[in-house]
């Protein structure tokens, strides 16, 4: 990620590889809408036209116009600037905001860093890794994590292994 701390990168997007012979990509999408944005990485690719896929998205980049130079770009993340992203509404966030917070209890203990944010379909999920390497999990739910932001979120007690 090429990002200042001020406005860090946020990756929406990774080319799987090149689609058909003139320029076009498969894409696996992160993000709700991708198409909102039309500049990724800095300026450096322009995206023209954006579809569904069998396997995710098909794009054209203005910048790509054959299937070898699409072939390159395979592994290649697509991000925008975090101020790229819409405002959020109360008690909304990006994952990309909790992961590197520091995780204390509400009985002020310190608990680690947040690594991760899963979803596997009943909602997110956050795994927090203590100074030691072991690794827990719970439930983004206001019961759970009642609050986040200034740098740390706080995880009810009763939820602490």
């Amino acid at each position: 990620m090429n990002a200042t701390s001020a406005d860090p990168d946020v990756v929406l997007a990774v080319i799987i590889g090149a689609h058909g012979v003139t320029g076009e990509v498969r894409l696996k999408v992160f993000a709700d809408d991708l198409g909102v944005h039309r500049s990724f990485n800095r300026g450096a690719l322009t995206l023209k036209a954006l579809r569904d896929g069998p396997n995710g998205a098909i794009a054209r980049f203005a910048e790509v116009g054959d299937r070898n130079r699409a072939e390159a770009l395979r592994g290649t993340e697509l991000s925008v600037p975090r101020s790229a992203l819409p405002a959020l509404g109360e008690g909304e966030y990006y994952h990309c905001d909790l992961i590197g917070l520091a995780a204390v209890s509400t009985e002020g203990e310190a608990l680690g860093r947040v690594v991760a944010v899963e979803n596997f379909g009943a909602g997110d999920v956050i795994e927090i890794e203590r100074d030691n390497g072991k690794r827990f999990m719970v439930p983004m739910r206001a019961d759970a994590v009642p609050e986040w932001g200034d740098g740390r979120l706080t995880v009810d007690s009763a939820f602490v292994e």
